[in-house]
C-alpha cells in the first residue's frame, strides 16, 4: 500500500510542476486549459493517495464498479466535507473550467480565473505539507509558485464586440458568478487579489515607462493618496493569523515552546500567545498591523479587529529569533 501511495504522490508532484510550467511559459497559448487539466490531475492523485493512506485502497473505487476509481469530485466530497469551504469551492470552479475546455475556452478566461489559479497553487502546497509532510519548495523554488499573470481589465463592450453572442454570454455569466463568489468568500483559499504595483526609479534603464510631474508634460502625473480596502490589506482575523503562523512553524521545523508545563503536550502557537504579541507591541494601535472596525453607530465603543500579512510576518520573525523563550519573555515583560 505504501508503494501505491508513493507512486500516486510522485505523479501528483509531476502534474503540479507541469501545471506551473505550462502556465508560466509565455510561448504557450493553451496555458489556461493546460493549467486546469494538470492542476486537477495533481489534486486527484494527491487526494487519492491520502484516501488510501487513511482509509485503505478500496476507498478510491466505486462500490458498484470496483474496477473504476472515483472521480476528483468524489474525492473532494469525501475529504472536504464542508460545502462552504473556500478551498473546496475554488477546486470545484476550476474543475468546471477543465470540463468546458474540451468545448471552448478563450484567452479572456484568464482574466476571470487567474486569481483562483493562484489560490489553487497555494492550497495544493499547503495540503501536501499537511497530509504528507512534504514541502513543495524542495522540488520547486518558492518564487516559481507565483504565477506569471498578464491581465487587463474585463471590458464588457470589448467582450461583446470580440466574440459571438453565445461565447460572450457564457464569458459574462462566468465572470458574474466568480465575482459573486469572491464577495461571499473573502478567504485567500478561494482567490488571491492581483495587484499591479508601481515604483519610481531615477534610472531610465530600470523603467518600463517614463513620466514627469511637470504640469506641461505630455505624460504628466500627480502623486495621489491611495485609498486602501481593509478587506484586501487586513483580511486576517486572529484565528487566521494563528493558523498561518503555525503553518510556518511546522514548515520550517521551528522548535516553538509554549508555557505548558506538560512535557507530553504539543507546543502550538495559540490565541493566548497571539494576544501577548498584540498587547506587548501595541499592534492594535498601528494601522500597518491592525484595522479597527466600529460595530454599530458612533456612540458604540465596541470594535472588531482584523490584521495584515505584515502582522503575521512580524510575529513569526520574532518567534524565529528565540522560539524557546519568546513567550515566557513576553509574559515577564508585560508583568513589569
Amino acid at each position: 500500500m505504501e508503494k501505491i501511495v508513493e507512486k500516486l504522490l510522485e505523479k501528483s508532484k509531476e502534474a503540479f510542476i507541469m501545471a506551473i510550467e505550462v502556465y508560466n511559459k509565455p510561448t504557450i497559448r493553451y496555458r489556461v486549459e493546460g493549467f486546469s487539466f494538470f492542476i486537477c490531475n495533481a489534486w486527484e492523485l494527491m487526494l487519492k493517495a491520502h484516501l488510501i493512506d487513511t482509509e485503505g485502497e478500496e476507498s478510491i473505487y466505486y462500490k458498484d464498479h470496483p474496477e473504476r476509481t472515483i472521480s476528483l469530485e468524489n474525492c473532494i466530497a469525501k475529504i472536504f466535507t464542508n460545502k462552504k469551504d473556500p478551498l473546496r469551492i475554488n477546486l470545484e470552479k476550476i474543475i468546471e473550467l477543465r470540463n468546458i475546455s474540451t468545448h471552448f475556452v478563450t484567452t479572456d478566461y484568464e482574466m476571470i480565473y487567474a486569481p483562483l489559479f493562484q489560490s489553487c497553487v497555494m492550497n495544493y502546497s499547503n495540503k501536501i505539507l499537511e497530509m504528507f509532510n512534504f514541502d513543495i519548495t524542495t522540488i520547486m523554488p518558492s518564487n516559481f509558485l507565483t504565477l506569471s499573470i498578464n491581465l487587463h481589465p474585463f471590458d464588457i463592450k470589448e467582450i461583446k464586440a470580440k466574440y459571438s453572442s453565445a461565447i460572450a454570454t457564457k464569458l459574462l455569466k462566468t465572470n458574474n458568478e466568480i465575482s459573486q463568489l469572491k464577495e461571499e468568500n473573502k478567504s485567500p483559499a478561494f482567490s488571491v487579489s492581483i495587484i499591479h504595483e508601481y515604483y519610481i526609479t531615477k534610472n531610465p534603464k530600470k523603467a518600463n515607462g517614463v513620466f514627469s510631474i511637470a504640469k506641461d508634460s505630455e505624460n504628466s502625473v500627480k502623486i495621489l493618496k491611495v485609498l486602501k480596502d481593509p478587506n484586501n490589506t487586513h483580511k486576517y482575523k486572529a484565528k487566521g493569523c494563528i493558523r498561518e503562523i503555525n503553518k510556518r512553524i511546522k514548515k520550517d521545523g521551528i522548535s516553538f515552546t509554549s508555557l505548558s508545563a506538560d512535557p507530553n503536550k504539543k507546543h502550538v502557537f495559540n490565541n493566548f500567545h497571539f494576544n501577548l504579541f498584540v498587547s506587548y507591541y501595541n499592534l492594535k494601535e498601528d494601522e500597518k498591523f491592525c484595522y479597527k472596525y466600529r460595530l454599530g453607530d458612533e456612540d458604540n465603543d465596541t470594535y472588531s479587529y482584523s490584521y495584515s500579512m505584515t502582522t503575521i510576518d512580524f510575529i513569526y520573525d520574532e518567534i524565529k529569533k528565540d522560539p524557546e523563550h519568546i513567550i515566557q519573555n513576553l509574559k515577564n515583560q508585560i508583568k513589569k
